[in-house]
């Protein structure tokens, strides 16, 4: 049974994402867990339905003989943070960026880190058999963890330069957008010595504020707080604070493949490997080169970019920054984990040298056009395939195939893909010109409908 997607399990909630689908979820979890570890720590994010989709996931869990320490509502990283200091695994019941009506399931390690997909693999095989439950006097217990917030705060503290950001005096706006970085992020910002103006900060499953994906047509309140407040940086989180998007000083919205390819070449030195996904930038190509190093490309999405630091890592690789252009960026001598908060963080540590707009100006120069062609069902999505793969065929360029079709024109690519969490097609195109990435991506969708 395929459940995972290339981000664990979302869906809309009392729909396809069913409390009973979490329950044998988390019994399936649960049995692979409890091999190395009897305690499950459990988080949710603020959608209205999180409290019954943990009341499913915490039953699982202690029907299979696990414990369980409910963490409340917590960014992702402050639950990941919690897993790797208390060196057990966990369950984080969010939907990430999804609209309200979403809800979804996150599996992480006693390290911290998400499971990889062949652990992940191991977990949906088990979902084909009766689930494994403990006998009446072997149930788990389930019992709350206060202040896990507040911990995980303390350690960004710690893993930052606080003074170099407090020396800069910074004004941050910050637009959490209802979700759980609310509860940790504005407290931190002041806690590195920044003033912090706050728009959606209050945490409401609902997001009456803005959709939870922070994207630039959901973030023009954000636009107008940083010029109104002279803010030095907007910052911009999703619905678990994994992710974090950026305006600059003048309230122009940063483009997140900007933002990675600055912090990368902030980074990254000759001979260290960069991990991202099969539609990194062109920026993100650029910087590797002028850096002298290696560019690894994985399929889309988190669970695929992990997966592929801790290959590389085993092999003895360095990997010094991986991520997404959506501002899910991973520091993995910090954490192999996204995290918001860490991220903008660091990217106020270089604003104590110069403006954003100057740190992300060498980056500005491409253009992005995406599209999503919905198909009924598998054989339409077959035909649209084998149609992408006759255009890669026939085109006399470099064809990268990690992740559907990537051709590479040298000064533009296009991208054609099947979405792992949606029955669409999605197509890609970067260019310098926008009118060159049109074209690119409307002979793409022309060919494949």
């Amino acid at each position: 049974m395929k459940v995972f997607g290339s981000s664990g399990v979302r869906d809309v909630a009392l729909e396809a994402l069913s409390p009973s689908k979490a329950l044998a979820i988390s019994q399936a979890a649960g049995a692979l867990f409890r091999e190395r570890n009897t305690r499950v720590a459990v988080g949710r994010d603020t959608r209205r339905t999180g409290s019954m989709f943990v009341h499913a996931v915490a039953s699982g869990l202690t029907s299979v003989g696990c414990d369980v320490s409910r963490l409340g509502v917590v960014p992702t990283p402050s639950l990941q943070a919690y897993c790797e200091r208390e060196g057990v695994p966990g369950v984080m019941v969010t939907a990430s960026h999804n609209p309200p009506e979403y809800n979804g399931i996150k599996l992480i390690g006693d390290d911290g880190v998400e499971l990889t997909r062949e652990t992940l693999d191991r977990v949906e095989s088990r979902l084909d058999d009766d689930p494994a439950l403990t006998v009446w006097d072997n149930a788990g217990t389930v019992r709350a963890v206060e202040n896990a917030n507040r911990t995980y705060r303390t350690q960004l503290l710690d893993a930052v330069d606080r003074e170099t950001i407090a020396a800069a005096e910074l004004t941050v706006a910050l637009d959490p957008g209802h979700g759980a970085g609310a509860l940790t992020s504005p407290e931190f910002f002041r806690d590195l010595g920044c003033t912090v103006k706050t728009i959606n900060a209050q945490p409401d499953g609902r997001f009456p504020g803005r959709n939870p994906e922070p994207v630039s047509a959901n973030l023009d309140d954000l636009a107008q707080l940083v010029a109104a407040t002279n803010a030095d940086i907007g910052i911009a989180h999703d619905g678990d604070a994994d992710r974090a998007i950026f305006f600059d000083e003048t309230g122009a919205f940063v483009e997140g493949d900007a933002a990675l390819a600055a912090l990368t070449a902030a980074e990254a030195d000759a001979g260290d490997t960069i991990v991202s996904a099969v539609n990194a930038s062109q920026r993100l190509v650029d910087v590797a080169t002028d850096v002298g190093a290696t560019l690894e490309l994985t399929p889309i999405g988190s669970t695929y970019i992990i997966t592929a630091i801790r290959e590389l890592q085993a092999a003895g690789e360095s990997v010094a920054i991986a991520g997404e252009g959506n501002g899910g960026i991973i520091y993995p001598a910090y954490r192999i984990a996204r995290d918001g908060a860490y991220t903008a963080a660091r990217l106020c540590e270089r604003l104590a040298e110069r403006p954003l707009s100057d740190l992300v100006g060498p980056y500005d120069g491409y253009t992005n056009v995406r599209h999503n062609i919905p198909y009924r069902d598998d054989s339409e999505r077959d035909a649209m395939v084998a149609a992408i793969e006759q255009v890669a065929r026939d085109a006399d360029v470099h064809v990268e195939t990690t992740d559907g079709y990537r051709l590479d024109y040298g000064d533009a690519w296009v991208l054609a893909r099947p979405s792992g969490t949606e029955p669409v097609v999605r197509v890609y195109a970067e260019a310098r010109e926008r009118a060159r990435a049109e074209t690119l991506a409307r002979d793409m969708v022309e060919s494949i409908t």
